[in-house]
């Protein structure tokens, strides 16, 4: 752990969490000074009616006591797409919308965040703002966001309505880029467990395994510091207990709500201890030359990158073991007790009914070659650059029946 070089924390969000919080945000986009406020979601949130619960809350504020809901956006495509964060940008102009309302999952957040700095900047391509894929901007060349943004997570997986980070999807170049500034996180994160109980059991998993990789990404980070080691380890504990139950009882408002703020917690000690992420690294690459769901992508990774770099997870597996609830003994050293905590995640796939592998997406031996420059050169690469051999053997094992020639 770090004790005396730099690190910085800053968790900016105010956070409101509990059943109908929804209900407060125009009261939240008054405060900000917002007066037109765009909705951004999705065509599948707006099929199963979340779109139209945020949206009545508008309608049913007192007209002149609160700010006007001017418009919806509803084209946001997974990953994020650069050309979706375009588009939506060139609508916000349109419309002249001054608030910016973000609600759904992770492509969505992160796609209001693009949206947000295009806004910001006068780009009319968030494309030119990436031109490399990674961009960290920190003080002073951060500098303040004007533009009154909240956002309401519908899943509990990326937590990308408190990060620092937007990952946009560059179709040119099939590569997810990073912007890394400390004002695109939300001014405001309302954790309403009610929009979270529909989430199907497959995605309500996957999403969890997202955010159970961040947390325990943060908690293996070369520079994690004792603040984001306390995120980490209770949003692994929240997640521990609650995601199995979440998936198998989807209406547990209670453990949705947990299940929430483990996702903020994990996103919130991932971007502070940021260096070494090689899970999140494969997912990058296979989910941008694949689409293969993010949170899936994770999920599979995992346990095998744990078993591939145990020299990342050794130092301090005995308190990941505790957290995750593996029983060792005090006679156990760490690789046994690193075998026991990857057996415990394995068992929590199973238990959430997760593949272990991708045998469903079909991927041949010329895809297989196409994942090591990717995985060499996408920006999760930056801290942890890993050889070819290893990311050909990892390749391997979450594709068990092809060989790559």
């Amino acid at each position: 752990m770090q004790t005396r070089t730099m690190s910085e924390f800053m968790l900016r969000s105010a956070i409101y969490s509990g059943s109908n919080t929804r209900a407060i945000v125009p009261n939240l986009f008054k405060g900000l000074g917002a007066k037109r406020v765009l909705l951004l979601s999705d065509r599948g949130l707006e099929s199963a009616g979340i779109v139209e619960k945020v949206a009545e809350i508008f309608r049913l504020t007192p007209q002149g006591s609160g700010p006007e809901l001017v418009g919806i956006f509803l084209d946001i495509a997974q990953d994020a797409e650069s050309n979706s964060v375009n588009a939506a940008a060139r609508y916000a102009r349109e419309i002249a919308a001054d608030g910016l309302l973000a609600v759904g999952g992770g492509s969505v957040l992160d796609t209001v965040k693009g949206v947000k700095y295009a806004l910001h900047h006068g780009l009319s391509d968030i494309k030119e703002a990436i031109p490399g894929g990674f961009v960290m901007e920190q003080f002073p060349k951060a500098n303040y966001i004007p533009i009154p943004h909240i956002a309401i997570p519908t899943t509990a997986g990326t937590g990308s309505e408190v990060s620092p980070i937007a990952v946009i999807f560059n179709e040119d170049i099939q590569m997810k880029t990073n912007i890394i500034n400390p004002f695109l996180s939300a001014d405001m994160a309302v954790l309403d467990p009610d929009l979270t109980v529909g989430l199907p059991p497959s995605i309500t998993a996957f999403t969890g395994f997202d955010a159970l990789t961040h947390a325990i990404e943060a908690f293996a980070s070369p520079t994690a510091t004792a603040i984001t080691d306390a995120h980490a380890l209770q949003a692994i504990r929240l997640i521990e207990k609650n995601l199995p139950e979440v998936v198998t009882n989807g209406e547990n408002v209670d453990a949705r709500m947990e299940m929430l703020q483990a996702s903020l917690m994990g996103i919130t000690a991932f971007s502070f201890a940021l260096n070494a992420i090689p899970v999140h690294n494969f997912a990058h690459a296979y989910g941008a030359l694949f689409r293969i769901p993010h949170g899936l992508a994770n999920a599979v990774f995992l346990p095998i990158v744990m078993e591939s770099i145990p020299q990342l997870y050794l130092p301090k597996i005995r308190e990941l073991a505790e957290a995750l609830r593996v029983e060792v003994s005090t006679n156990d050293n760490q690789e046994t007790i690193l075998e026991k905590t990857v057996e415990k995640i394995r068992l929590l796939q199973q238990k959430t009914g997760l593949p272990i592998d991708f045998a469903l997406y079909n991927l041949t031996d010329e895809d297989l070659v196409r994942t090591i420059p990717a995985v060499s050169k996408d920006p999760a690469s930056i801290n942890f650059p890993m050889p070819k051999e290893l990311i050909e053997a990892i390749g391997r094992r979450v594709v068990p029946t092809k060989v790559i020639n």
